[in-house]
């Protein structure tokens, strides 16, 4: 356990040398020593810390050090690390068979839970990450319509799929890469673009090309461009162009999906999609991704449509385990949102009092239990605001709470993720954290 809250470490007992070994070995065998960009860790000038263990909201590195965890593997441990229940479901389902490649009774639970709880999915189809999940609904949105462009968000991150790495978020913008080397420019260009949050360049593109758009794929909060909330109306005037043109609106809930609430964002906000793509929180862990909507467009999917998708693994037997195994845990316990929520909240005044004391420009954007924080500006509503915060002054900001036992997500562009093992404790720790990091910042 953390010795002292009051104490912050210092640098010698943070230094990263077991973490520098290890990154070093793997930069000879993995390309920049990570198999995802923004683990390298590079915009905060940091080494990766290599994590040996983690339980509840607390994760170990492999020189030892324990810290409080922000990043809870991006979104899926919102239950925290080693819950019970998910651990006891994992090691019942690989007791009895790791893989199949046929049928379980699991897969069906687990699509039965999503379809019970999502009003806008009748039917779900299981894949092995999001990235799958968006490059089905993205080909499904084009066969049911018979439509062949594609509407995203500049700063909205939807996978790795040729059709998404257009100024897209997360790593490509924490590396400052605006797509992506290998996308062909003839495929890249039947997808359009337009600014998060703009409902004049919303009507206008489909007051030209409305009845060319087979879909508009938008994270219904932004969360990798750093937390970008939809401001009041954006999503209705969605949902309300997309019905007038006949195109469908998909909602990427990789992140949001049973976070914001029991119900996603589309919950949270009240407002239905045509498609949802799901990810994260629904594997409890482990990997797994799902496209799920109304019945007449998910009845096109093989075997019963010509739009074909397959994948070995998918439905995989631990995965589901896990997934059933968390979502449970959070159908009996309705009242985690609120609790989550709240712990947000004291960290967003936390930083916003820390800010007015301290004279420094920062804002903190904050939807539900995601939040993040901008330096140098007080105002961010879309790709462009974000980047144009001062990422050296995250950078110092980042150093500092390593060094104060918090690990944060290494990069501005990504949401820290609250989880229901936060304790008061472990709030308190962080508030403590910001306030003495923020008020070192020059």
């Amino acid at each position: 356990m953390l010795d002292n809250p009051e104490t912050e470490m210092n640098f010698k007992s943070a230094e990263a040398t077991r973490s520098q070994q290890l990154f070093a070995e793997a930069s000879e065998y993995i390309p920049g020593g990570v198999n995802s960009p923004v683990r390298a860790c590079k915009s905060v000038n940091q080494t990766p810390r290599f994590i040996t263990r983690a339980q509840g909201c607390r994760i170990w590195d492999a020189d030892g050090v324990e810290r409080i965890d922000m990043v809870g593997s991006w979104g899926p441990m919102i239950l925290g690390h080693g819950e019970a229940h998910i651990v006891e479901a994992v090691k019942q389902a690989a007791e009895t068979g790791m893989s199949y490649g046929a049928p379980t009774g699991g897969e069906v639970e687990l699509a039965k839970l999503i379809c019970g709880q999502i009003k806008s999915v009748e039917q779900v189809r299981l894949v092995n990450s999001g990235t799958e999940a968006v490059m089905t609904a993205i080909r499904l949105a084009r066969a049911y319509t018979g439509r062949d462009y594609i509407v995203k968000m500049d700063g909205c991150y939807h996978g790795h799929t040729d059709a998404m790495l257009i100024q897209a978020g997360s790593g490509l913008m924490t590396g400052g890469i605006p797509d992506s080397a290998g996308v062909p420019e003839a495929y890249a260009a039947l997808t359009l673009r337009l600014t998060y949050n703009d409902q004049t360049g919303l009507r206008d593109l489909f007051a030209q090309m409305g009845d060319k758009i087979a879909a508009v794929i938008i994270e219904p909060a932004a969360a990798n461009m750093g937390v970008v909330p939809p401001q009041p109306g954006y999503l209705q005037l969605l949902r309300d162009l997309t019905i007038k043109h006949d195109s469908l609106l998909i909602f990427d809930e990789v992140i949001t999906g049973f976070r914001l609430s029991a119900s996603g964002a589309q919950g949270y906000f009240a407002i239905n999609p045509d498609l949802t793509v799901l990810g994260k929180i629904i594997g409890g862990g482990l990997p797994v991704g799902a496209v799920g909507g109304r019945r007449d467009i998910m009845s096109m999917l093989a075997p019963v449509g010509p739009v074909y998708q397959a994948g070995t693994l998918s439905g995989n037997p631990l995965a589901v385990a896990a997934g059933r195994a968390a979502l449970t845990r959070l159908l009996e316990q309705p009242w985690i949102y609120e609790q989550l929520e709240q712990k947000a909240k004291e960290i967003e005044v936390c930083i916003n009092e820390t800010g007015r004391e301290t004279g420094t420009l920062l804002t903190v954007n904050r939807c539900g239990s995601l939040l993040s924080v901008f330096f140098g500006t007080g105002s961010v509503t879309n790709d462009v605001q974000a980047q144009s915060a001062d990422r050296t002054m995250y950078t110092d900001f980042y150093a500092r709470m390593l060094n104060r036992g918090v690990y944060l997500p290494p990069s501005m562009f990504e949401a820290w993720f609250i989880s229901a093992a936060h304790q008061p404790e472990d709030i308190n720790h962080i508030k403590r954290a910001i306030r003495s990091s923020i008020s070192e910042l020059k």
